[in-house]
């Protein structure tokens, strides 16, 4: 089933299904890019969407993911605050390039380099959430518990 997905959202699969996390990517029939076309794909809240945000450290240049829920806005303050540099939105180009991933359809991983990342504390008050997988048509779901585990990130206020 994996080998049908395109080349970003099988990577993401693979990488699922190496922490015993099998089969678990879908591939949509429409676009999942906002957090509302992605909860009414899923059959869920927007607020159960863990959409990646990418921002761009000032200073260092280097790309900062915030996953949040799909109901919140992330507040580049707070977020400066806690990474201890200012943050600004990144372009479409620099999200590719840094992560691996269009705009849309950042996973929260499988990053093409180390990044800082952040999670929304607002997430784990969800059983079941859904994150991108790779393009904007790929989603999977796991428990807030499974996101802090793969992806090692900071749980913190972004509102």
């Amino acid at each position: 089933m994996a080998d049908a997905l395109p080349p970003a959202a099988r990577r993401i699969a693979d990488l699922l299904a190496a922490e015993g996390m099998k089969d678990r990517v879908v591939e949509m029939p429409d676009s999942t890019r906002s957090a509302a076309d992605a909860a009414r794909a899923c059959g869920c809240a927007v607020a159960q969407i863990a959409k990646s945000i990418v921002l761009r450290a000032t200073r260092s240049d280097r790309p900062v993911v915030v996953v949040a829920s799909g109901a919140n806005r992330v507040d580049e303050a707070r977020i400066a605050a806690v990474l201890g540099e200012p943050v600004g939105k990144a372009d479409a180009d620099f999200v590719r390039a840094r992560t691996g991933f269009a705009i849309g359809g950042v996973a929260p991983l499988g990053f093409s380099e180390s990044v800082p990342l952040f999670i929304d504390a607002d997430l784990l008050q969800h059983a079941e959430i859904w994150a991108a997988a790779g393009t904007p048509r790929c989603v999977f779901r796991l428990t807030p518990d499974e996101l802090i585990r793969l992806t090692g990130g900071t749980v913190t206020p972004i509102v």
